[in-house]
């Protein structure tokens, strides 16, 4: 009896043995690992920044009347194409050319009451040189011929200013253009009291417009004058058009706690496709190099796990040195070359994100590992067409996760 309960502790343990180490075995199994590599390549470098402007034309002049008065003819309209110096307005000139008249006889009076008294003044002064009239009658005829050539000097000036106004009543265009708004209609009073009312909108020339775009402050740090940019507008969204950044505005811009710069982007409008407030969605490329040596940024961040490469045979031949001092455009790649890998220490260039320049340290045919994945054994591998969802209804015998029936 004794002898049967040895036997039976002993088939247990043996089969407790055998359990453990089946879970075991199945837990850890041996890994063996797949290296990912990439060699040199030469490829386009580029970065960008997005943001949103409106379109307007270069130059634009705002036509206003420096007097007030009613808006008697108006000889433009919306879109009209003026030249410099054409009419585009006139003011009733009927109260201008009163006041111009009586500035004009004001100005007679005052003429010949100055060439009077300078007449006077002329006989005083002789006699008063030969004593025959007092200091006093001598004062007081310089006094009226001093006063009445001040008049006739500020009636002189006083109608300068009146045909002055009077040819204000003319409007005409300072520059070649096109009218892009009229704010006046014909009999309405326009007053030149306390501002100069806009009457028109000229713009200067339509085949060349620009873009003020608002650029965030995280990104308006790379962007500079003489940059590409490429931009489309909803009202012809197949279209892609093309500029040049000219000006970066220094003034900062704060609407909801949110910070931005103005950019000044040129817009080339052959066909006048672009109109005057259109809403830009723009571009920048602050970055583009083109047919440089590149690697993929996973190969610089690559570090090797070197106990378990060496686990599967690899040969990690590590060069303390090349990982110490690097340089601020220094970086460390490791190299396959067989069953053995090597670090080496390379110096980069710019980068977009994906890729990076590559300036010395690796040649074409350098294999560098970009990644390593681990495979384990026994492990079937994961495909899109063998999951499946719990929630879904299984065909009929598909489940033999319960054994076959009874």
């Amino acid at each position: 009896m004794k002898k049967k309960k040895i036997i039976i502790i002993s088939v247990i343990a043996v089969a407790l043995l055998a359990i453990c180490a089946h879970f075991f075995l199945k837990a850890s199994p041996a890994d063996s690992f797949q290296l990912s590599t990439a060699k040199l390549s030469t490829s386009k470098i580029s970065t960008t920044v997005t943001a949103t402007g409106t379109v307007n034309p270069i130059i634009s002049v705002e036509v206003g009347t420096q007097v007030s008065g009613i808006i008697s003819k108006l000889y433009v309209d919306y879109n009209s194409v003026v030249k410099k110096g054409q009419i585009l307005a006139e003011l009733d000139k009927t109260t201008l050319q009163a006041a111009l008249r009586s500035k004009e006889l004001e100005l007679k009076s005052a003429k010949t009451e100055y060439e009077y008294q300078k007449k006077n003044f002329g006989r005083a002064k002789d006699l008063h040189g030969k004593n025959l009239i007092s200091d006093t009658d001598y004062e007081t005829a310089k006094y009226t011929y001093e006063k009445a050539e001040a008049t006739y000097k500020k009636n002189m000036s006083d109608l300068v200013t009146v045909r002055t106004n009077l040819s204000y009543a003319t409007i005409y265009s300072p520059i070649d253009g096109v009218v892009l708004s009229r704010a006046v209609e014909e009999g309405q009073t326009v007053a030149a009291s306390f501002s100069t009312p806009t009457l028109f909108t000229i713009a200067k020339d339509l085949t060349k417009m620009r873009v003020i775009a608002k650029v965030d402050e995280a990104d308006i740090g790379s962007v500079k004058q003489g940059q590409r940019v490429t931009f489309t507008v909803d009202a012809f969204p197949n279209d892609v058009f093309d500029g040049q950044v000219t000006q970066v505005r220094l003034e900062a811009t704060t609407t909801s706690n949110v910070v931005t710069y103005q950019v000044v982007v040129n817009a080339p409008n052959p066909d006048l496709k672009l109109k005057p407030g259109l809403t830009a969605n723009i571009t920048i490329f602050t970055l583009e190099k083109n047919g440089v040596s590149v690697l993929p940024n996973k190969a610089l961040n690559f570090k090797p796990d070197t106990e378990a490469m060496i686990h599967n045979g690899f040969t990690v031949s590590e060069n303390a040195q090349i990982n110490k001092n690097l340089g601020k455009d220094e970086k460390v790649v490791w190299q396959q070359d067989g069953k053995t890998i090597r670090n080496k220490r390379i110096k980069t260039g710019e980068t977009d994100g994906i890729n990076t320049e590559i300036l010395s340290g690796v040649t074409n045919s350098d294999e560098i590992i970009t990644e390593m994945k681990t495979i384990s054994m026994g492990e079937a591998p994961q495909t899109k067409s063998g999951e499946t969802s719990p929630f879904m209804p299984k065909r009929p015998g598909s489940d033999n996760s319960k054994g076959p029936k009874k």
